[in-house]
């Protein structure tokens, strides 16, 4: 996450809380008037349209009395789905056993993706086994890491 959503995700958090919700992960992508902030909320009882509603008008306001990010921008607000992406060391430790698509910033291994399943998290690296071996990866190194449904 970058600094930019990181301080995003700190100012909306308490009202989101308000309404019940927790934000599971901001992204904000692009510039100018082609500028997108997804937000993305959860709660244990799921989300739904209505909560996303509720949500988006929230979020708009604090937006508007804050404007934090000095730009034009479309406001997303979603929940995280079946296939999330992971934002934080905790999702990334309450996922364990989950099969992950994970795309590096910089090639590890000389690859830059690994799919596969998430068998352990460990100060800050992932354990993920890809075919025969398991792979440490460095979570700084993760640029996006998302859960691959699995339906049997």
């Amino acid at each position: 996450m970058t600094r930019k959503e990181r301080d995003l995700e700190a100012l909306l958090t308490p009202s989101v809380a308000a309404l019940g919700l927790r934000i599971w992960g901001v992204e904000f992508q692009g510039q100018g008037k082609h500028a997108m902030l997804r937000v993305y909320i959860d709660s244990d009882a799921g989300v739904t349209i209505d909560d996303c509603e509720r949500a988006s008008k929230q979020i708009g306001s604090v937006l508007d009395a804050e404007s934090p990010t000095n730009a034009n921008f479309t406001l997303e607000v979603s929940s995280p789905g079946l296939d999330r992406l992971l934002f934080k060391p905790e999702q990334y430790a309450e996922s364990i056993g989950e099969t992950l698509d994970v795309r590096l910033s910089f090639p590890f291994e000389g690859r830059r993706r690994f799919v596969g399943r998430l068998n352990g998290m460990e100060r800050d690296e992932i354990a993920v086994q890809v075919d025969e071996d398991e792979v440490v990866i460095p979570l700084e190194n993760v640029q996006r890491a998302r859960i691959v449904p699995q339906f049997d």
